[in-house]
């Protein structure tokens, strides 16, 4: 064989990742202790701006990505990562509509960079899992190195205000796709 080869169906993250990472959301209850891992990212007593960070994944035709697994991690609001009562990472599934809903402070910026969330997305069909970023619309986020890389496409990046938090829809593909990154 000559050549690079793809990955095969059987190698892309496929329809059991939720087994193994949400066991509770596939309905496979007390495997870590009650409480899937990632399911808090508020642990104990914290400081900072309470937020909903929510958003929805839908594939290059519009429709919602069901099966979608959606991890988060970003800094405390000091700039920090993972002080007292706070994980700094968080796991959802994806619902029926494609939706996710993460409670979690909201972050401070760290060194250059504005304050931002980080999302690594897989999937059923997706061979290496999809990394993007949150930015808020209320932060300065001019200066910000890795958000200059998006150019044009740097609003597929912003998430919105919503009555309690910033929602963010992502798009696989299509005419808004979101900006991923190749990490």
């Amino acid at each position: 064989m000559t050549g690079p080869t793809r990955e095969s169906p059987s190698q892309t993250a496929g329809p059991y990742v939720h087994i193994g990472c949400v066991p509770g959301f596939a309905g496979l209850r007390d495997m870590y202790g009650g409480q899937d891992l990632g399911a808090l990212m508020i642990v104990g007593q914290v400081t900072g701006q309470r937020i909903v960070f929510s958003g929805a994944v839908f594939d290059g035709d519009g429709a919602p990505v069901t099966d979608a697994l959606i991890e988060i991690w970003q800094a405390s609001p000091d700039g920090s990562f993972a002080p007292e009562g706070f994980t700094s990472w968080g796991r959802q599934p994806a619902d029926a509509n494609g939706a996710f809903r993460f409670e979690t402070l909201k972050p401070g910026g760290v060194g250059a960079q504005a304050p931002h969330i980080l999302i690594w997305i897989v999937a059923r069909g997706i061979g290496l899992g999809l990394t993007t970023r949150a930015y808020f619309p209320d932060e300065d986020n001019q200066g910000d190195p890795v958000l200059a890389l998006a150019g044009a496409r740097a609003q597929t990046l912003m998430a919105a205000r919503t009555a309690d938090g910033y929602h963010l829809d992502i798009h696989l593909q299509g005419q808004k796709e979101t900006v991923f990154f190749d990490v």
